[in-house]
């Protein structure tokens, strides 16, 4: 049975699923559909075309489907989908698409999204995604799936962050960011593989040997990053991570492949 508070405004035309709770002075729009099992504890706002999954918690003073921030939106239908099993804690926004990027931002499932953080218009953000405290994503941005975006980190509109990547905490992220990385510092530079990631996960030793191979011949001196990719290619063609690693930079991108220093490469 749904439990809403005297004091919650639930516009007409809002579709509530089962078991939903609704906590003093939140508001529901006309547009919204709150899946199965959904929580908005007090103070909550969810406008717009927006959509959240079953079994999703939102936290006090969140404000999830305002209009986008961007000056050449023009009131658009545009639409934000949230997925299911989410975690969204105080004062994090999320906002609807825009016309540029297809009209649609969408959250996956299993996502943590810690105080503050913001995700801007017309991001992808895979399943079980991390957004530590007050991190905040530009427009555009696309966050693969296990990637962790360390606390007051920003990432520049339409960059790509690869899967199980991890962010350092307060980096300036301006260019893509290959999966199983990590990087830190403003601006931010690759600073190896993200080896804690992979263990907790049950990456295999013999894998992550391999990738740690792939990735110091990625990153070497010695030619360009179209031969080194070539050679990675066909030298780790049974090494699934690698592979993906080899395709996220063959992808086409609007932004720079983030790097290491030389320092770095070992």
């Amino acid at each position: 049975m749904s439990s809403i508070h005297p004091t919650a405004i639930i516009e007409n035309g809002a579709t509530l699923g089962q078991n939903v709770s609704v906590g003093p002075y939140s508001i529901v729009g006309a547009d919204v559909t709150l899946g199965n099992g959904v929580t908005l504890d007090s103070h909550v706002v969810v406008s717009g075309q927006t959509s959240i999954g079953d079994n999703t918690r939102i936290f006090p003073f969140a404000s999830i489907g305002s209009q986008p921030q961007d000056l050449k939106f023009g009131g658009e239908v545009s639409r934000l989908e949230i997925g299911c099993n989410n975690v969204i804690r105080e004062h994090v926004t999320m906002n609807p698409g825009t016309e540029g990027g297809g009209l649609l931002t969408k959250v996956g499932n299993n996502c943590l999204f810690m105080v503050g953080a913001h995700v801007a218009h017309d991001c992808m953000i895979s399943d079980h995604v991390i957004l530590v405290n007050n991190a905040t994503l530009a427009g555009h941005v696309e966050i693969g799936e296990f990637a962790i975006i360390g606390g007051l980190s920003a990432v520049h509109q339409f960059v790509r962050i690869g899967k199980h990547a991890m962010l350092g905490g307060m980096s300036g992220v301006e260019n893509d960011v290959i999966p199983y990385a990590t990087v830190t510092g403003n601006r931010a530079h690759l600073a190896g593989l993200n080896l804690v990631g992979l263990r907790r996960r049950g990456f295999k030793r013999d894998v992550i040997h391999g990738m740690r191979n792939a990735y110091r011949l990625l990153f070497a001196q010695e030619g360009t990053m179209e031969e080194r990719v070539k050679d990675v290619a066909e030298m780790f063609k049974d090494v699934e991570p690698v592979m993906e690693i080899v395709g996220f930079i063959s992808s086409t991108s609007s932004r720079s492949v983030c790097q290491p220093k030389i320092e770095d490469v070992a």
